[in-house]
């Protein structure tokens, strides 16, 4: 009988936590790249997309969602975890309606960064463009809950920002243009600056709970280290380097805006230490392949590259920590996900 009363206590416990989860964040709002893109691409002219198979095949109903993975994405995972829905929405998806985004949204764009310049190289969605989306999806939001409830939702979600990769590889590290401007250290605090900017207009639209991704060990993507000759197919240390670099920066941002800004709350979501662990030591997470993805020969391979036509791609994507050469598979996402949820979202709870 005991034991009876325990289980229903725990069972209490459990239902009066998810019940205060769901409270304290009643929507998840996304801002940035292909980590983080549900398919706002495929509604857009650009060649970064991968709505087409095998990318998806893991996703519920094994469908292609412009998710570049096999299934879900981070933020997937992360509204699971607040007791929202187990994927987000994107906004330009024409299937999906405010109903819909009022408790989930990602105005993410593959390929995109927080330099403009960096959309211009693949002509995706830049940042402030996806500011003007979500300005857009307020008023809706607005005319769909009424004024004050909109007004609530917004001030108590959980706004995410994970991007800066593409800013370094797509466009400082691939073209003359930023790269003949600036020091790696300038471009650096050229974009923090913008970082910074964009969090302010944020707040300014009443956002209050807002995560600031960090970059990964972005030297060990599979397409870097397949490049990387010299260095005998390893991960590139100079980019991990300044992946280590900007992330310090970028919380060195979180703790200014935090003390500039009343009522903010803003944290430093950090992948970097996590995402080397897998790779370093794949074991402890059942993974058995790091340095090559899964889709086709794993070494190059993204976007309209990654088809389901090649007979290399694996069969198991689970074993590998990659699924393209720049993307992680959904056991990965889940991993980092986890881990960020755990150790810093946790306070959002």
């Amino acid at each position: 009988m005991a034991n009876l009363h325990i289980s229903w206590l725990l069972l209490a416990q459990c239902l009066l936590l998810v019940t205060r989860i769901t409270a304290k964040v009643p929507a998840v709002v996304v801002f940035g790249d292909s980590s983080v893109d549900a398919g706002n691409n495929n509604q857009i002219p650009t060649i970064a997309r991968s709505n087409f198979q095998p990318y998806g095949r893991d996703f519920s109903g094994g469908k292609p969602t412009g998710r570049f993975s096999n299934g879900r994405v981070p933020t997937d995972f992360i509204s699971q975890a607040l007791g929202l829905r187990p994927f987000i929405p994107a906004y330009l998806d024409p299937s999906y309606n405010i109903s819909d985004f009022a408790i989930g949204v990602t105005f993410a764009s593959a390929g995109t960064g927080y330099d403009t310049a960096t959309s211009d190289v693949l002509s995706v969605i830049p940042l402030w463009k996806q500011l003007e989306y979500y300005r857009e999806y307020q008023n809706k939001l607005r005319l769909y809950l009424g004024g004050n409830k909109a007004n609530e939702t917004i001030n108590g979600a959980l706004h995410i920002m994970s991007l800066g990769t593409n800013d370094f590889l797509e466009n400082y590290y691939s073209y003359p243009g930023r790269s003949s401007q600036y020091s790696i250290q300038q471009y650096q605090d050229l974009l923090i600056g913008i970082a910074g900017n964009f969090i302010k207009q944020l707040y300014n639209l009443g956002a209050r709970k807002i995560s600031l991704a960090g970059l990964p060990p972005m030297g060990c993507l599979p397409l870097e280290r397949t490049t990387n000759f010299m260095g005998g197919n390893d991960c590139i240390a100079d980019y991990n380097n300044v992946a280590l670099e900007f992330n310090g920066k970028l919380n060195g941002l979180t703790i200014n805006l935090n003390k500039e800004l009343p009522g903010l709350k803003l944290v430093f979501s950090n992948p970097y230490y996590i995402f080397l662990q897998m790779i370093r030591r794949p074991s402890l997470y059942g993974f058995e392949v790091t340095s090559v993805a899964c889709c086709a020969t794993g070494m190059f391979e993204m976007g309209y590259a990654c088809n389901r036509n090649n007979m290399f791609t694996c069969t198991d994507a689970s074993k590998y920590i990659f699924w393209d050469s720049f993307h992680p598979t959904e056991k990965a996402n889940h991993i980092i996900s986890d881990y960020v949820v755990k150790n810093v979202l946790a306070q959002f709870l």
